[in-house]
């Protein structure tokens, strides 16, 4: 089939992403940018003094999934939980004013809702740099009572998904019980499960995919992944020790790798200029295409293929971003506002 073939096809699939349901189920969180500008070198201590300009703050981690998977133009419902404080508040307020529902979202007295915090230094928004992250994190998983109020939410909310996204950022939300809950509901109703997990991806098995990058992959597997004969035997071995039917591995500016349990493993090149502007949430932006794409019938490869797309449309992008149908249609070669069919 021809490349025009498969983008008509990619464009086609874009179109019918607004008839999908999405569950994503993970850490909710906020990202948080300072920007200054720099002043002087400061009298305390060999530090540069930035004079404050502005604040922006968007939704991260699960919180960002969801906010892509809505973007792409799907019926998205986030299950997390967040700390009854100002930045559980404001990620609240993010999610109402994008319309996105909060309905599967669970408020815990005792927990801190983690706030990523970025200082960027720069005169110019094309200049600016990150100088120092600091992480506001909690110190435990939420709580039993908060389980249980998680579980519930879970099985009302994703009875009818057509596909449930586990967004795991090592805080805790997406427990045991939790993932035994997001297994059965799926083998139930035939949903697409797929997961991105930053630090425990070996207790996720038996999902449709997931989606590790290049760096989680070589640590998974003890070994290195300089090329594409080791990428592929490392991936190899972790589908079967996920028992996962597609493995989707994210690899910076060499592109993506497909390998298929039953089939193929595929090399996938970068979309459009390896110089990249700001990676921040852009494996957010890949699981919730290739997902959404699943969840739509695609094979595996278009899936992979139109998330390579996606991935390499937010990158270009600086800070937390999405990307947008239109941004999809224009990319793949066809109008901003869709087909007529």
């Amino acid at each position: 089939m021809s490349g025009g073939g498969v983008n008509a096809r990619l464009r086609a699939l874009v179109d019918g992403f607004t008839g999908r349901t999405l569950v994503v189920v993970g850490d909710l969180l906020t990202d948080e940018y300072l920007y200054g500008k720099p002043a002087r070198i400061s009298r305390e201590a060999p530090v540069l003094i930035l004079r404050f300009t502005e604040r922006e703050v968007s939704l991260g981690g699960a919180a960002n999934a969801a906010h892509n998977v809505h973007d792409l133009g799907a019926r998205v419902v986030p299950v997390g939980v967040v700390g009854k404080d100002a930045a559980g508040d404001e990620l609240l307020a993010l999610f109402r004013g994008a319309g996105i529902p909060t309905d599967g979202i669970v408020s815990e007295t005792a927990r801190v809702t983690p706030v990523k915090t970025r200082i960027m230094a720069g005169g110019y928004q094309a200049t600016r740099q990150q100088v120092v992250r600091l992480d506001r994190e909690p110190a435990h998983e939420p709580q039993p009572i908060t389980e249980d109020a998680l579980l519930t939410r879970l099985t009302s909310l994703a009875a009818r998904a057509d596909a449930i996204l586990v967004s795991d950022y090592g805080y805790g939300t997406v427990t045991a019980r939790v993932f035994d809950r997001i297994r059965t509901i799926a083998r139930r109703t035939g949903a697409v499960v797929t997961v991105d997990s930053r630090y425990g991806l070996l207790r996720f098995t038996g999902v449709t995919a997931a989606t590790p990058n290049e760096a989680e992959l070589e640590h998974l597997a003890g070994g290195p992944t300089d090329d594409e004969r080791e990428v592929d035997k490392a991936g190899r071995q972790l589908l079967e020790r996920l028992d996962a039917r597609f493995l989707l591995v994210t690899r910076g500016s060499r592109g993506m790798a497909l390998l298929e349990r039953d089939g193929a493993t595929t090399f996938i090149p970068v979309h459009g200029t390896d110089e990249i502007a700001d990676v921040t949430g852009a494996g957010d932006t890949v699981i919730s295409a290739f997902t959404l794409a699943l969840a739509s019938g695609a094979p595996a490869l278009e899936a992979a293929t139109l998330a390579n797309v996606a991935g390499g449309i937010v990158v270009m992008k600086r800070g937390t971003a999405t990307v947008s149908p239109s941004e999809l249609r224009l990319s793949l070669g066809g109008s901003a506002t869709g087909s007529a069919s």
